[in-house]
Order: structure tokens, then sequence, then C-alpha cells
């Protein structure tokens, strides 16, 4: 199990393109108990968002997308985007905070975000990346 936000934080870390064979690991931009991709790069320090847009290029607004690209690109054998992030949705969607008793798991997904626009969206990248089925 491989988290590009854990990975990232450190560019020593940041290893996870593909080379044209797999890896027998599940990368995640983040997980359940992690803030969205947003939400975390907003919590960096100036320093530490640089050094991310430098490795994934691109600017704060698409750094989710960004991410995405990056573990659909990876050369894990499986790669899990949580939604919030396909969303680009920030902190207020966050699913869960480890150790907090309460106000976890009420996040639900808006009906009209899954849009046909955004589902080619997904499948241009999967196409893109070798991930497509």
């Amino acid at each position: 199990m491989r988290v590009l936000q854990f990975r990232l934080r450190s560019p020593a870390t940041a290893t996870m393109r593909r080379t044209g064979s797999r890896e027998d690991v599940v990368v995640y931009t983040g997980t359940h108990d992690n803030d969205t991709t947003r939400g975390w790069f907003a919590s960096l320090d100036a320093a530490a968002r640089a050094r991310v847009l430098g490795y994934l290029g691109g600017t704060a607004d698409d750094v989710a997308v960004r991410l995405m690209r990056a573990a659909y690109a990876s050369v894990a054998d499986l790669a899990v985007v949580p939604l919030q992030d396909v969303l680009e949705l920030g902190s207020e969607a966050r699913m869960n905070v480890p150790g907090v008793a309460a106000g976890n798991w009420r996040w639900r997904a808006p009906s009209h975000a899954l849009t046909p626009e955004r589902a080619l969206r997904l499948r241009r990248l999967a196409e893109e990346t070798g991930r497509d089925c």
C-alpha cells in the first residue's frame, strides 16, 4: 500500500512513476483517514507545496487531478482515488479524522457532481495511462 500524500512529503520517496512493469502494490492518492488532496495540499507549508508542484507540475488549482494522474501513471498494479479527489473537493469533504469520536463518516457525494463529463475525463485518464480495461 502506497499513499501518495505520504510519499510526496519528501523528494526521496516520490518514486511511483511507471517504468513499464507493474509492482505488486496498490497506490492511493489518499485514504478515508486522510484529508482530501486539495485539503492536504492547502495544509502544507510553502516549501512543501512548491516541492509537490515541482514533482506533479500544474498549479494548486489542479493538484487533485495531477495527483490522480500520478497514481494512474504509477507502477502499482492498482490505483485507487477517493471520490472526493475525483470531484476535486477540499477539506469540507473529508471522510474521517482518526481519534475524533464525533462528526465522522457524514460526507455524501452530491448527485449533481457525478456527470458524464467527469466520467469521460476518468475514462480518458485511464486510456492515457494504460489503465483502461
